[in-house]
């Protein structure tokens, strides 16, 4: 070969290697980047070639799809429907031709799209036979009768949240979120679809609909954190029993300062036992025991139950907030839900779930498990034990504490005939000051007469329309809390 022509061999074997490699780049490198680019509109068309799975609670399907209006430049087949979605939007999360997705729709979107690769077998057979893909299901552990009775309790009270679990399990039966909004009204890609986004967003919308109030709000938990200040007390040994008397001054004044720490009302809190403490809801009390614990006991407790951790359920749950660094009437305040105290509604059902199954706090999740278009299970959840906040004797301690207060004391309203129910009342402050109307919280559990306890719960509200004085944990988030166990304990019958 003369010496032109092997310079363009060569040249051309050049332009053959750079083309293979930028080919493998492209190919491989590029791959993930380049199928999810918002440009790549084949993929999404792809996407809602066919109607999406289905998200499943108690058997049956809370979504649908439907075949949508070819208008415009929309190539787009399905769009999503959905049954009631105000009602779940905490749970399904979104899934629009023009938004993208949220939560379980866009968590688990390879499974409900058919996409996901444990299904490429079966895609793969589909092909060769020529049936068209199909998307799998997403089956939670969702308990409609309590989702309703949450939903509905919530609606007549303006802005508030629930969260229950299975305290055995750790499996979530109900989460619901208000004000709320419906999935469906943007799940094309119309101009209406395009106005009932923007009306939803928080610049829009002051009211957020679009919250998740149940995972992603962390308030002020008030009195319901007095719960985790007596397991810190009985862990510690400070205190053996809930009725030993207590080193509680009345007036008691916030360690290094001349402040008073003020009870709710003439109410009997000096040197009262834990177990009048708890009913009545002592300031006194409890911030004393967070003093005299000091912050290392107090935040190593705290943590136990999950605070400072996010939580994947697997939608993911705000981090709830116990301060790391604190003096002493800080860590007093700290331990009655003040000061930086913060919490989601999801953690309060947490800890009231670790004192009902005595002392063990399981794992909270939502998805039991998701399958192929033809059922077949591709992944089952497996109940797993979190942490162990509490001993077995010390939680039998504190639940006789919680019952009492339901029997007696300020969450009378939460008593089912039949069931023992366990519960603390709660009313936080909110705004510089306490200016703003403060929040109504409430956890509970409910035990069976076999000693099984299906259910735990926390309920917070917001209520704009109440007057400040009737705002009290016992009165407005108590009877919402007994309606959701009670349609608990009802479904299982």
């Amino acid at each position: 070969m003369n010496k032109p022509l092997r310079r363009i061999a060569i040249f051309c074997g050049l332009l053959v290697l750079a083309l293979l490699i930028r080919d493998n780049y492209v190919q491989y490198v590029q791959a993930d980047s380049l199928r999810t680019d918002s440009n790549n509109r084949r993929v999404a068309i792809e996407r809602y070639a066919t109607p999406r799975g289905d998200i499943i609670v108690d058997g049956n399907p809370i979504t649908g799809a439907t075949k949508s209006t070819k208008n415009g430049i929309n190539d787009f087949e399905y769009k999503r429907t959905y049954k009631d979605g105000p009602m779940w939007a905490p749970v399904t999360g979104y899934a629009s031709q023009a938004f993208d997705a949220s939560q379980l729709e866009k968590l688990d979107d390879g499974i409900l799209t058919g996409n996901d690769d444990r299904l490429f077998f079966r895609n793969t057979l589909d092909m060769i036979t020529g049936k068209k893909k199909q998307g799998g299901n997403v089956v939670t552990t969702l308990n409609a009768a309590a989702q309703k009775a949450a939903y509905q309790g919530l609606l007549s009270r303006g802005k508030g949240a629930v969260a229950a679990i299975n305290p055995q399990t750790g499996a979530i039966l109900a989460l619901a979120s208000t004000p709320s909004y419906d999935p469906s009204t943007f799940a094309g890609t119309s101009g209406s679809d395009e106005k009932a986004w923007n009306k939803l967003q928080k610049k829009n919308n002051a009211d957020e609909p679009m919250l998740n109030r149940a995972l992603r709000e962390t308030y002020p938990p008030g009195s319901t954190f007095k719960v985790v200040t007596a397991a810190a007390a009985l862990e510690n040994g400070l205190y053996k029993s809930a009725d030993e008397n207590t080193d509680s001054p009345l007036p008691y004044t916030l360690p290094t300062t001349s402040t008073e720490l003020k009870n709710e009302g003439n109410i009997p809190c000096k040197n009262a036992t834990m177990r009048v403490a708890l009913k009545v809801s002592c300031n006194t009390v409890f911030g004393k025991i967070g003093a005299d614990l000091g912050k290392d006991k107090m935040l190593a407790e705290a943590e136990k139950f999950g605070f400072n951790s996010e939580q994947l359920t697997p939608v993911r749950s705000n981090a709830s907030n116990f301060p790391k660094t604190m003096d002493k009437p800080q860590t007093a305040l700290s331990s009655i839900g003040q000061f930086e105290t913060a919490a989601t509604p999801l953690q309060m059902a947490m800890v009231a779930s670790a004192v009902a199954d005595n002392g063990t706090l399981m794992k909270p999740y939502m998805v039991d498990k998701l399958q192929a278009p033809n059922l077949d299970v591709i992944s089952q959840t497996d109940p797993q034990k979190m942490s162990q906040p509490l001993s077995q004797s010390n939680a039998q301690i504190l639940q006789s504490m919680m019952e009492t207060v339901v029997k007696e004391g300020t969450g009378t309203k939460a008593q089912i005939p039949g069931v023992t129910v366990g519960g603390k009342t709660g009313t936080a402050q909110h705004g510089v000051a306490n200016s703003e109307k403060p929040y109504a919280w409430f956890i509970s559990y409910a035990k069976l007469p076999d000693g099984s306890s299906p259910v735990a719960v926390a309920v917070v509200v917001e209520d704009g329309s109440a007057n400040r004085d009737d705002i009290t944990g016992g009165g407005l988030a108590a009877p919402i809390a007994r309606s959701v166990m009670k349609a608990v304990i009802d479904s299982k019958k």
